[in-house]
């Protein structure tokens, strides 16, 4: 493997790690846990989806110097081995799904990127590039992916269902690819609606209100959960809304927001709200958990890290 892959795989590590540890409301964290999933658990994860980022990144590079092209990449058998390497490595369950499909582009797309300068101007173009590019392979690998991760509240889809058989059996004859599969998912999913739309959340939402935090304060937990909090106030977690309602979903990103507009975790009113919004959303069995909005955060961390944020 190379260095430039290597290195990138490195920032999208430190990505998760710092993510996770964070002390979100109704995540897991350093000082929180789920019954079955504890903190333990994506440390693990990180570690194991590691191999597979920096493959993804290698895959970039091989597309760059016109070794492969973008449709060679096999992004679906990147994140089918990147899920199952973490399952392997932990017991605490699905951990980064959503992470990892949002990543593995980022990767590929990084490594089609060689000069850190160009990152800036040609990273979202080169991950277009990549999304737009997927075949009918790699939606069926990313719905075997599903049935390794197993996650929770995936529900019944009107088209392609994943629990259904004759889904894969459809997308081979008819020749569908995975960002056609995501286009037909993208109104009840935000991680498919960010990848079919060149992640508009993460780019022109989470990451400029994350760097602009961490420069002014230099205070990295308080950026990444008042990010949360921002991500999570404009946009209703899809995670939330397919396990319980849209309605309760769009109820937890408007507290979100008022917690935002008390100050968050500079005021103690905030931190008080902060405080009573966690134990919320722990509630009932963790049917509250703002996974999706965790994974959008997780993204814009690995745009920091692969543009040079150090902590």
């Amino acid at each position: 493997m190379s260095k430039r892959a290597d290195h990138i795989s490195e920032c999208l590590e430190l990505a998760i790690l710092l993510e996770a540890s964070a002390h979100k409301p109704g995540n897991v964290s350093v000082v929180t846990n789920f019954e079955n999933t504890r903190y333990e658990h994506f440390l693990a994860s990180a570690v194991a989806a590691r191999p597979s980022l920096e493959y993804a990144a290698e895959r970039g590079i091989a597309v760059h110097e016109r070794k492969i092209r973008a449709a060679d990449v096999g992004v679906g058998q990147i994140i089918k081995d990147c899920v199952a390497d973490i399952d392997l490595w932990q017991h605490g369950g699905n951990t980064l799904l959503g992470t990892v499909i949002l990543l593995a582009p980022i990767a590929v797309a990084a490594g089609m990127t060689p000069s850190q300068d160009d990152l800036g101007t040609n990273l979202r173009k080169n991950m277009k590039i990549v999304i737009e590019s997927t075949t009918p392979e790699d939606a069926v690998n990313v719905y075997e992916t599903m049935k390794i991760a197993k996650p929770s509240g995936l529900g019944k889809a009107p088209k392609l269902d994943i629990n259904d058989p004759e889904s894969t059996k459809r997308i081979v004859e008819e020749k569908i690819t995975l960002f056609r599969v995501f286009q037909i998912a993208e109104e009840y999913d935000t991680i498919c609606s960010e990848w079919v739309n060149n992640y508009p959340i993460t780019f022109d939402l989470a990451y400029p209100f994350l760097t602009e935090l961490i420069e002014k304060r230099d205070d990295l937990n308080q950026a990444i959960i008042h990010t949360f909090l921002k991500v999570l106030a404009a946009c209703p977690d899809t995670f939330i809304a397919r396990k319980t309602s849209l309605e309760t979903a769009k109820e937890v990103s408007s507290e979100a927001g008022e917690i935002l507009s008390l100050g968050g975790l500079e005021t103690n009113e905030g931190r008080q709200r902060l405080t009573e919004f966690d134990a919320k959303l722990r509630r009932s069995g963790n049917l509250l958990n703002p996974g999706t909005t965790a994974d959008i955060v997780a993204a814009a961390l690995a745009i920091c890290t692969l543009r040079g944020y150090r902590p």
